[in-house]
């Protein structure tokens, strides 16, 4: 029997999300760590239950070992009834999956996010009703901004940045390489969706001793650089990226929580939003042009003093960097951290108690992180494989993955990245010169802004309210 062009497409998404070539190694270099016994799924998509560790005396989360993003377009048509149908294929399709794997990283963990052209496209009525307003974005602005806006080339960014138009992005994370394996192989052959991308990677696995995966697996695939990555390290990079002072309490990333939006009570609370990027990162000249000192100052801030080949470094309230810090480590060195920077945008500049009744004290972290490192050049697999600019050849990279209250919160940040803080000041940072750190290696390649609905709301989000 012929197969369709969809049915094509899907298997060879498939296929990819199975895993091949330096990827079929995953499954026996990495070993699972201990995990806490499940729980019942809650209303966020985005939290997940993760062990809390000590690492060189400071507490960090262990992230599940194996990734797989999915990202697809719609293909029902754009009438109620057909939508109806495609979100129910979907819920049934996600619901399968929950009663297969306890929601933990032992099990599995699902986040399903849409993106603006689904909701221009399908539900452009209710979701300008419901979609929540940036209060604090709107104020600057002087108009309306929505929680959910389109991508943007930040001032570090190659002009070949692609801005990306998916519907919708999956992620899966677990530390049994055969469920996010299973769960991409059965989301990829719903009917209702024509798939874009699979995405594919790994992080940690020597925080319980002997190498990592991000170690073993660029070491594996030949990449330039990968024998002077550190035997544990968590990342590519070399330095822990979980600490647990360093990532935003559970629900502090919420639409609602921080009264950043006027989404308490309404159809998107518990909700969040997720930005999505691929970006190469260069480990040769990380290792051979930045000694160690040179790697500390760039991740963290000019001058801070830890024991040579500390991995991890504690990032808590009081480690907060000021505009003012930032500034004149700047002038002084002529670099600024990564950290550092990302700090005076991404920390509570004072206490705030939240629309869940907690107080968050000043210096609490906002972002949650969920990303992870790849050897997809950009893709394990891309349905527009020449605009993708895929190659088969393995590349260093990571797919970052960041929950933030909006759009703009995680814009925020990533200016301050560029030495755009949040105060007006822009530093005199060229792109990719040494003085900006780690955008020096970096290079971004796709991006994409998404808005995640609470776990009620997760399939075809607003399509019932459609008259």
């Amino acid at each position: 029997m012929k197969l369709t062009r969809r049915e094509l497409i899907a298997g060879a998404a498939a296929a990819a999300a199975a895993g091949g070539g330096v990827y079929a190694l995953v499954e026996r270099l990495g070993s699972a760590p201990q995990r806490a016994a499940a729980g019942r799924p809650g209303r966020e998509q985005h939290v997940l239950d993760l062990r809390v560790i000590r690492d060189d005396g400071v507490e960090v989360i262990v992230p599940p070992l194996h990734h797989r993003i999915v990202t697809a377009k719609v293909r029902a048509a754009d009438d109620r009834s057909s939508l109806l149908a495609a979100q129910a294929e979907l819920e049934e399709a996600l619901r399968d999956l929950e009663s297969d794997y306890e929601p933990t990283a032992a099990g599995l963990g699902v986040t399903v996010g849409w993106g603006l052209p689904y909701f221009d496209r399908y539900v452009p009525g209710p979701a300008a009703q419901h979609i929540p307003v940036d209060l604090r974005a709107s104020r600057q602005a002087g108009h309306t901004v929505k929680a959910l806006t389109k991508p943007v080339r930040f001032p570090s960014d190659p002009d070949s940045v692609i801005l990306e138009k998916n519907d919708l992005a999956i992620l899966l994370r677990s530390d049994d390489p055969a469920a996010v394996k299973s769960a991409a192989k059965k989301l990829l052959a719903l009917e209702a969706l024509e798939p874009t991308s699979v995405r594919a990677g790994f992080a940690g696995g020597g925080f319980d001793g002997g190498q990592s995966l991000p170690k073993k697996m660029a070491t594996a695939a030949g990449i330039p650089g990968a024998d002077l990555i550190p035997d544990t390290s968590e990342l590519f990079l070399g330095f822990t990226s979980t600490q647990k002072a360093g990532l935003g309490p559970p629900r502090i990333a919420n639409l609602e929580t921080l009264g950043y939006t006027d989404a308490a009570d309404g159809y998107f609370a518990g909700g969040t939003h997720m930005a999505l990027s691929h970006v190469f990162e260069d480990l040769e000249g990380w290792y051979l042009t930045f000694d160690f000192q040179d790697r500390v100052d760039t991740t963290f801030k000019p001058g801070l003093r830890v024991r040579h080949g500390v991995q991890t470094v504690e990032q808590g309230p009081r480690d907060v960097s000021s505009v003012r810090a930032v500034v004149r480590g700047f002038h002084r060195t002529g670099t600024i951290g990564h950290s550092s920077a990302i700090q005076t945008t991404s920390r509570l500049m004072e206490d705030v108690r939240g629309a869940d009744g907690v107080l968050y004290r000043k210096g609490t972290a906002i972002p949650h992180r969920a990303d992870f490192n790849t050897l997809d050049s950009p893709f394990a697999w891309s349905s527009r494989p020449r605009v993708d600019g895929m190659s088969s050849d393995a590349a260093a990279g990571v797919h970052f993955v960041a929950f933030n209250p909006t759009s703009d919160d995680f814009r925020r940040n990533r200016l301050a990245m560029d030495g755009v803080l949040p105060d007006g000041t822009k530093l005199p940072l060229q792109p990719g010169a040494r003085g900006q750190g780690l955008n020096s290696v970096l290079q971004t390649t796709h991006r994409q802004n998404f808005l995640v609905p609470p776990r009620r709301h997760r399939s075809f989000p607003l399509v019932e309210l459609l008259s």
